[in-house]
């Protein structure tokens, strides 16, 4: 957080009351000196005599000085005048944690909107690729453990029981596409086949009903 940032989000008053207790912690005003008037203050600082009154009323509720009327102001303690400056920067340390934590959750909130974003467009553009591309294919492995070994598809009735279209099989390093109803599941084939997001349950369940 930049200074300049933070100087405008303090009043003008405390900005005024804060810059003055700074001279008097550093010699500039001594104590028991007298100062501007209010309207000389409100000149110097190109604020308005009100303005001027606030930052003095403050420093006076500090006991940093004291507002004599018709003489101006008398600086009273630079103790004090430490204990404000203190005061301030505690102050302005919390505001800017407080500052932060906010902006940090802002942030997040933005992160975490643009990842639903992110997320969001790639389950679009899936949905999108599948459904333009609804024949790319599922597989299962022919093993020992299916009481179909041997048989064809056609014998079966491989798509009556399971909607699934066999497109391909690998067999021995080979790739037979559109094998047809006489394409037999020989053992340590790859079926290669289409259908719906349940296709492959039914299929396994089809061909190993016993696991």
């Amino acid at each position: 957080m930049s200074k300049r940032r933070s100087d405008r989000e303090i009043p003008k008053y405390q900005q005024i009351a804060t810059d003055i207790a700074y001279k008097i912690v550093h010699g500039i005003y001594q104590e028991d000196q007298k100062i501007y008037a209010r309207s000389a203050i409100g000149s110097q600082y190109s604020v308005s005599s009100e303005t001027a009154r606030r930052a003095m009323c403050v420093l006076a509720d500090w006991d940093v000085v004291s507002i004599e009327k018709n003489s101006g102001v008398l600086i009273k303690s630079v103790d004090n005048a430490r204990n404000f400056l203190n005061q301030q920067e505690q102050t302005r340390s919390i505001q800017n944690l407080k500052r932060n934590i906010l902006d940090s959750a802002e942030r997040q909130q933005r992160e975490m909107k643009e990842l639903y974003d992110d997320l969001t467009d790639m389950i679009d553009q899936i949905e999108r690729y599948r459904s333009t591309n609804p024949f790319v294919p599922y597989e299962i492995v022919i093993t020992d453990k299916t009481p179909y070994l041997n048989r064809t598809v056609g014998e079966l009735d491989f798509w009556q029981e399971t909607f699934a279209t066999v497109i391909a099989i690998r067999r021995n390093g080979m790739l037979m596409m559109s094998p047809g109803p006489k394409a037999v599941f020989r053992l340590n084939d790859v079926i290669y086949y289409t259908g719906d997001e349940d296709c492959p349950d039914r299929v396994c369940r089809f061909m190993y009903p016993e696991q």
